[in-house]
Formats: C-alpha cells, structure tokens, sequence
C-alpha cells in the first residue's frame, strides 16, 4: 500500500513538475513580483488558482528558477509553526529534477509522523490520563468521556487544532474531522458488523447519533456562514459537557433502575458497552496474556536489582517474551519504533495504577525531572520561548535545566528503588504534559507535510484531510475495534466509536478555533470552504447519520453482514464522488 502510494505521488509530480519545465515562464528576478501578482488574479485560462488566500499555492506555476526565492519571500510558505520549513527544504535544498524524489520521502516522513502519533498516544498519554482518573477516583462513566476520551482522541484533536492555528491549512481541519467522521461511521461500523452481527444498546446508540448529527449539522451551518464566533466555540465545548452529563444521568438512572428491579449483575455486560473507555478492552486483549506471562517468569526468591539495571530496564522498549511470539513483520515493525520509544521512555513518565510499585523506576524517575520540562520548553511554539535570553545572556533552557538537576537530586537522594515516594502521582501530571507537546508538535509537523504536499500536488487541503490525515488517526482505532469486536466485545467497539468521533469533533473544531480567537486577538474566525468538495463531504457525513438513524432502528438495532456490506459501498462511493469532485470531473 505504501508501494503505490509513493508511486501514484511520485508520477504526478515528476508528471507535473515536466509541464512546468516545458512552459516556463522565463521573467527576470525583478520581474518576479509583477509576474506573481497576474498569477494572483487568474491562471493561463483565467482559472482561480490560489485556494483560500493561499499564496504558497503559486509556487508550482513559476519557472524552477524562482521558485526558492519566492518561498522565502511569501509568509504563507513559510508561517507553519512546525520545526521544518518544507516549502524552502523543497524548492531550494532539492533540485527540481528531484522532486518526486522529495514527495517520496516525504511520504515516508509522514508514514513515521503518524506511527509517533499513535505511539505517544496509547503508550504514554493515555496511561497518564488513567492514572490522573484513578487518583482522581472518577467512576468510570466520567472518566470514559472525559480524559480517556482526551487520550484516544488526542491526535485527531491535536492534528485539528495545528490545522485551525493558520487560514491556509484551515481545510485541513476541517476535511480530517468530517472525513474521520464518515470513516468511522461507515468502515468502522460496517467491519464490526460484518466481523461480529450484534444487536445494538438502543438507547447508547441514538444518544450518540443524536449528539453527533447535532454537531455535524451545526458545523454545516458555520461552514456555510463562513465564520465562527467566540460564543459559538464556546458553544462546541458547552454540547460535550452536556453529552458527559447525559451520559452520566442516564448510567445513573439505568443503575438505579437495575437495582430496583433484580439486582442481578447479569445485566453489567450491557452496561460496559455504554460506558466503558476504549482502553478498557485494549486491556481485554492483553490482559490475560501480561498475567499469565508474569505469572509464568515471576523469580522463585526475591532479589534487588541495581540502579543501573532498574535504569536499563527501564529503558529497553523490548519485551523477550513478546519478541519471540511475534509474526516477522511485527518485528520489523518494533525495529523501526525502538529509537522512537527509547527516546519517549527518556523524556516522558509513566504512572501505572495496575502495577504494584506504580511503575516507579527510580533513576528514570529521577532524569524525566530534567528532560520533562526540557522537552516542554524546546516543543512549546516551536522552541520559541525555549530559546529566549534572560537579560540577554542566559537562554530560558539552561535555567530550566538547572532547577531540573537540582530538583532531580533532591529527589534522588531522598527515595529508595523499592518504594516509590507519596508525590509519586505527580509524575502522571508531568507526563500528561509532556506527552501532549510531543503529541502537539508532531500533529504540527503532519499539518506542515500534508499543506506542502496540497501545494506540490495541487490538492486541496480537504481532500488531504479526509484521506491521508483521516485515515492516519483512524486507521490505528479501526484495527482494534475490529480485534475487539472479533473477541465478542462488538457492542463495546461500537460505542467506542461513536463517543470518541463526537469527542474530536466538538473539542476539535471549538479549541482549534478557541486557540487562533486568542492568538488573533479577534471575536471572530473566518472558515471559507474550499469549493464543492467540502459540502460533498459534510452532505455525505450528514446522510450516513440519517441512514444510522433510521435504519438501524427498523432493523431492531441488529446490526447484520448485509448493513456492514452497505456501509462499506456507502463509503467507496463518497470517495470516488469526493474524488472526482476534486479533479472537477464532477461539477456541481
């Protein structure tokens, strides 16, 4: 898949980029200003050519001449608050004869940006989010909506609000949050139905869809004003709080209800599929293994381990036991992660309830007080504020490094290996922290590779965002629900579905558009779509949670192989349509 992928990009841009040598437009260096501004009106056919305000769009119609200078020179090229600027490594670092050789390995950077999405995500973010919970003592039905739902929805959020934080990429946001969306409602659903046919929690069910069509709906009508304001960010964030309270009542009425009536606990599995967090059946799929395993290689006589080798341990992201069950491709895999999680392990903690000494690693413990915050001050905006000079002289990074030393050594010389400290929850605090800048600085990266490749390409940033950003924050939810739904948890998977969509899709666009209100100064957030496509998407995103709405109630909420097989036409349809709407095969 990856295969083809770099070779559909890699013909059309060597494809293109010979249609730009063959006609180029041979002007002088001082000529270049004059000749960009015609371009800004019209194209050769008097054809629109930048989209939204996006200048950087221009670039692929200048000679490779004066490309490089027009990228340093144009703030659109060059505003992305990632730590690469792609546009001037592109046109002025590879030769134009390269460029399909720069789109492949951008492709292959952006295969990586997602695989530490999901990594930061499910191993660190959301393991602090459930200790913060558990120390926190939150039911489940609370935690389960709020921050688990943080931590599985965490990219899609993040990818959302990197996406949000300039006009340009603003479709992107707004194609991988609809595009997310109709994937899940569709291919999701339609594998869990075909995987395991199940009779659905009503009463769950359409209080999802109803949520969800109500925010789906209000997007379209913002869209189509072409603004949000500040009320009605706020108004995004105000209909999930009152989701989380509706979900909490109608638990509580339905416990009391079950109480009233028998008592019996026979009726808890079908509570579960309402309520509980998607990491709860990702512990249902390794538990029993963990426990066996560590029943299995548990030492016969207690012994101490060194500092060191607490520290090595601690370290090494590899698991004997794992490694010698898994298919040679798994393996491959890991090979690829290890100096990734190497990395993440040195910089971020993990507090985990389930363990006995709550996974304190003493001398790790002790070095994540100094690279915590290091990271935090180096990711933040870039490193912005990192780099500042106090009074001149002191960058803002060494004084943190310094208190990090300090407050490490205290800390070190007042614990032991065998017991971790009272403020040891404090920890899941730092992690949750850090782990959202990484989490905040690879999205901004995504956001940075997928807008150039809108602008080599000549795709609009929708129809990035409702393939390549879509499919790379749900591709990793759509295979465990799927594992899930395979084991006879098809009603968990379900719902795990559809609270985390309604999740990424209210704090997604009200925090995005809350964040660049701040940032502007402004009460008002300008959102242009970008031609037909985006009202194709939002049209087939509304028309799927129609056909959920009213066909599953016919079915008597039983979800059969021949409703999974029309979903997943429902789909291939909207993206050939989307597609072809794009290249203006299809012109509404």
């Amino acid at each position: 898949m990856l295969a083809q992928v770099l070779l559909l990009f890699c013909s059309v841009a060597l494809q293109w980029d010979r249609v730009s040598c063959q006609n180029p437009v041979d002007v002088s260096h001082t000529h270049l200003e004059a000749h960009v501004t015609v371009w800004r009106s019209h194209g050769p056919g008097g054809v629109q050519q930048n989209r939204n305000g996006d200048e950087c769009d221009l670039v692929m119609n200048l000679s490779a001449s004066l490309r490089c200078e027009f990228v340093k020179n144009t703030s659109d090229c060059t505003s992305d608050e990632g730590f690469i600027k792609y546009p001037v490594v592109t046109f002025c670092l590879f030769p134009p004869n390269l460029l399909p050789l720069a789109i492949a390995l951008y492709v292959i950077w952006l295969f990586v940006l997602f695989l530490l999405l999901g990594l930061v995500a499910s191993d660190f973010f959301c393991p602090n989010l459930s200790a913060i919970s558990s120390t926190l003592k939150l039911t489940h039905n609370v935690a389960g909506v709020t921050f688990l739902a943080l931590g599985n929805g965490a990219p899609d959020v993040f990818s959302a609000m990197a996406a949000f934080s300039h006009p340009q990429t603003a479709g992107l946001a707004v194609g991988a949050l609809f595009g997310a969306g109709i994937f899940v409602t569709t291919v999701v659903a339609g594998s869990i139905a075909l995987v395991k046919p199940f009779t659905v929690a009503s009463r769950p069910f359409l209080r999802d869809v109803i949520f969800y069509m109500a925010a789906v709906f209000w997007t379209f009508s913002i869209l189509y004003k072409g603004h949000i304001s500040l009320g009605e960010t706020i108004g995004y964030l105000g209909l999930y709080i009152a989701y989380v309270l509706t979900v909490i009542v109608s638990a509580y009425i339905y416990n009391r209800q079950k109480h009233q009536l028998n008592g019996s606990a026979q009726t808890t599995d079908r509570e579960q599929g309402e309520t509980l967090p998607s990491d709860s059946y990702r512990e249902i799929q390794t538990g029993s293994i963990q426990a066996h395993d560590e029943g299995e290689y548990e030492p016969l006589l207690p012994y101490t381990q060194s500092t060191a080798h607490i520290f090595l341990n601690a370290i090494n992201p590899v698991d004997s036991r794992i490694w010698r069950r898994q298919h040679w491709s798994a393996r491959v895999l890991k090979v690829i992660k290890v100096p990734v999680e190497v990395l993440l392990l040195l910089t971020i903690p993990v507090v985990d309830t389930d363990k006995e000494d709550h996974n304190w690693k003493r001398p790790l413990n002790c070095l994540h007080i100094i690279t915590g915050p290091l990271v935090c001050v180096l990711t933040f905006q870039s490193g912005k504020y990192g780099l500042l000079l106090i009074e001149g002289e002191v960058p803002v990074w060494v004084l943190v490094l310094c208190i990090g030393v300090f407050l490490s050594g205290i800390v070190f010389f007042t614990t032991t290996n065998e017991h971790p400290p009272k403020y040891h929850f404090l920890y899941s605090l730092l992690g949750f922290v850090v782990s959202a800048l990484w989490i905040s600085t690879v999205a901004s990266e995504i956001v940075s590779v997928l807008h150039l490749l809108g602008v080599v390409l000549r795709l609009s940033n929708t129809v990035l965002g409702l393939t390549l950003l879509a499919w790379g924050n749900s591709i990793g939810d759509c295979f465990a629900d799927i594992t899930i739904a395979r084991q006879g948890y098809p009603r968990m998977a379900i719902s795990a579905c559809f609270g985390g969509i309604i999740f990424n899709m209210l704090f997604g666009v009200g925090l995005g558009c809350l964040l660049q209100i701040f940032q502007n100064k402004n009460n008002v957030v300008m959102l242009e779509p970008e031609g037909m496509l985006c009202w194709v998407l939002s049209g087939a995103l509304g028309l799927s949670l129609v056909f959920s709405f009213i066909l599953v109630p016919l079915q008597c909420f039983h979800l059969s192989r021949v409703y999974g097989i029309f979903l997943l036409i429902f789909y291939v349809v909207f993206l050939i349509v989307a597609l072809l709407t794009e290249f203006r095969i299809i012109q509404f």
